[in-house]
């Protein structure tokens, strides 16, 4: 009799246990995991969020800092269009002064000069196309050229052709853009 009582208490033991294995089981795979996935889900969604805001204060601070030089660089446009960009209506003038003016510095004599209003665009600024033939000696075209670019009024060089010219002379094509206020 002690034996099976032994054994009945042994099975009923056993018969326990294995219902404390099913049970953690159940806890495992229907509470534990969902929770731990939810967790994982919300750190996720925590860090993504964490950073969209640390981007978005990066953002933030790099607008401040436009902010805080906006004034200066409205009075570095209002300079560069009022002292650098000639209106419209002194253009022709203003820059046949310079052209003559720097070809008397450079020893060059002003052959042919041209001069094409772009008026198709429509940008901010308007487009005066330059054409000049130059003739003189190679340091003297040089020196036309660079002066011409290093103006204080915004002009482009576009074309430069150097080719042999009359009475042991070079002659210098040069196309240009000067850029105008309407």
């Amino acid at each position: 009799m002690r034996k099976s009582r032994r054994q009945i208490i042994s099975r009923i033991s056993e018969a326990i246990g294995l219902g404390l294995v099913a049970l953690d089981l159940v806890v495992l795979f229907a509470i534990y995991q969902p929770l731990v996935n939810r967790v994982a889900e919300a750190q996720h969604r925590r860090d993504e969020l964490w950073q969209k805001t640390r981007d978005q204060q990066v953002r933030v601070d790099l607008l401040k800092k436009y902010q805080t030089a906006m004034p200066q660089t409205g009075k570095g446009l209002e300079d560069f269009m009022t002292n650098r960009i000639p209106p419209r209506r002194e253009a022709y003038s203003i820059t046949a002064h310079l052209i003559h003016k720097v070809a008397d510095a450079a020893h060059v004599k002003i052959l042919s000069m041209s001069y094409h209003l772009d008026s198709e665009r429509k940008d901010p600024l308007q487009r005066l196309a330059i054409e000049l033939n130059v003739q003189g000696p190679y340091a003297g075209l040089l020196k036309f050229a660079h002066a011409l670019e290093t103006a204080n009024d915004v002009i482009l060089i576009r074309d430069f052709f150097i080719a042999p010219g009359t009475a042991g002379d070079l002659s210098l094509h040069l196309g240009a853009d000067i850029y105008l206020t309407p």
